[in-house]
């Protein structure tokens, strides 16, 4: 009898741990995985990908109404919610089974149960079996943290349960101040819901540059959103159909709908990490592990928003593929953290690589500051008022360009492009040297030539 079953077990069927098993396959392992929920993850199933075809739906609203100054005569437009969520579900399910006839093909095999450890080789399925493994990658992602307990603190639903709202709620008061939150409350205005936003920080976007955040407050706040900073929800009452959220300033808000926006959590606490060994980060809270993915236990391995490292779907595939490489390929592979191009689907779109001009200025002794603030060209025909910000930050000994920010359409589209030059190194001359592709917003990365500002860190008195 082998001592064991299978030369690797997934746990989770996201983005991370089915490119792991595809890639550990191909280099001929045995290969397992265990999905309790449905394949493809927070991000195909209940995340981006959903997420960004809301996305599309919401911008339909704002064609409409810019298509007047265009000389079009569109009569006046219903919406369907029920549609557009049969149609995205439509869209989820052949995903879904794209994800599992891609781990099929290569060689894997999927099971639809939840996986615990037993021990540290040992794993128990819902279904009563148990499998021993050479290998283990845990891949099991983050789920909806809804912050400290509140009164009606069940009323609230969270980016899960949005998908699959049964009615459109015409106000809705959404609490947060990230991706998510944003990104909802955007979607929701977009389809014709009165959205009030809720964030206990001074100004949305923690973490980005400021300029960015800024900007992308007063524009959507064009758009009908009403932000509220400074406060938080503090109880949820419910009477009827309407809910009403009492805030920490003592206002209350009432609305059809409140969902909260406030991160995510490892799912790291009904795994049996405990009987395996494995050891937690105690900063961050979800598994500890080290560049090639491995946690304390040598055997055992954690890529994707489990490890809370960057939790972004494209470095969980990237993780994923490298630790198949390092453990089944027998070629050792780190990923690369930095420089990771990243986007927020607002309205508008942010795109954004690199450092942020408060990162910029602690970290380099000089910094360069190239801004532009424009009217983009279809506004002009359209009336719409908007304006695009295209920030660019420059090490002003090396002239590397070390931070792009973007606030416009097409934010995201334009970034990745960028990502390519920032991770090349490329220098300010390089983006001079390069023509201007016109008429595009883009050009504009290309075409300033002086600086909005320069900064001198002074040196640290001895």
């Amino acid at each position: 009898m082998a001592e064991y079953d299978v030369d690797l077990f997934v746990i989770g069927g996201g983005s991370g741990g089915v490119r792991a098993a595809r890639i550990a396959a191909g280099y001929g392992a045995k290969v397992l995985v265990a999905e309790e929920y449905r394949v493809g993850g927070t991000c195909v199933i209940r995340g981006c990908v959903p997420k960004k075809l809301l996305v599309y739906a919401s911008h339909v609203r704002h064609e409409i109404e810019d298509a007047a100054g265009f000389g079009w005569s569109i009569p006046e437009s219903s919406f369907d919610w029920p549609t557009l969520i049969a149609n995205k579900d439509k869209e989820i399910a052949r995903l879904e089974a794209a994800y599992t006839a891609n781990v099929e093909r290569s060689g894997g095999k999927i099971v639809k149960a939840r996986a615990v450890f037993e021990d540290a080789n040992t794993l128990k399925l819902s279904t009563g079996a148990k499998i021993r493994a050479k290998h283990v990658l845990i891949a099991v992602g983050a789920a909806p943290n809804h912050g400290s307990a509140i009164p009606g603190i069940e009323h609230v639903i969270s980016s899960n349960e949005v998908f699959h709202l049964p009615v459109f709620p015409k106000r809705i008061i959404i609490q947060g101040g990230g991706y998510i939150a944003l990104e909802f409350a955007c979607i929701f205005a977009g389809l014709g819901s009165q959205v009030t936003l809720i964030y206990r920080g001074e100004n949305i976007l923690r973490g980005f540059d400021d300029d960015v955040r800024s900007h992308l407050r007063g524009e959507m706040e064009k758009l009908g959103v009403h932000i509220k900073t400074g406060c938080t929800v503090d109880a949820v009452e419910k009477r009827g159909a309407e809910f009403t959220a009492v805030l920490s300033d003592h206002t209350r808000v009432s609305a059809d709908q409140v969902m909260f926006g406030m991160g995510r959590t490892a799912n790291v606490a009904t795994l049996g990490l405990d009987k395996a060994g494995v050891s937690l980060d105690a900063k961050t809270g979800g598994i500890k592990v080290d560049p090639f993915s491995q946690t304390s236990v040598p055997h055992i391995y954690a890529v994707g928003d489990v490890t809370h490292r960057l939790n972004l779907t494209p470095v969980a595939i990237r993780e994923g593929h490298a630790f198949a490489d390092t453990v089944f390929g027998n070629r050792p592979t780190r990923v690369d953290h930095s420089d990771v191009p990243t986007a927020v689907f607002s309205q508008p779109e942010v795109g954004t690589i690199g450092l942020t001009e408060q990162q910029a200025r602690a970290r380099l002794a000089k910094v360069d500051i190239y801004k532009a603030v424009f009217r983009p060209m279809k506004a002009t025909l359209s009336g719409r008022d908007t304006r695009i910000l295209m920030k660019l930050l420059v090490d002003g000994d090396t002239d590397r360009v070390v931070g792009c920010h973007i606030v416009g359409p097409d934010a995201a589209e334009i970034s990745q492009a960028v990502g390519i030059a920032v991770k090349m190194n490329a220098t300010k001359a390089d983006f001079d040297a390069t023509m201007a592709l016109h008429p595009t917003a883009a050009e504009e990365l290309v075409t300033m030539r002086t600086p909005s500002a320069r900064y001198t860190r002074e040196a640290a008195a001895e």
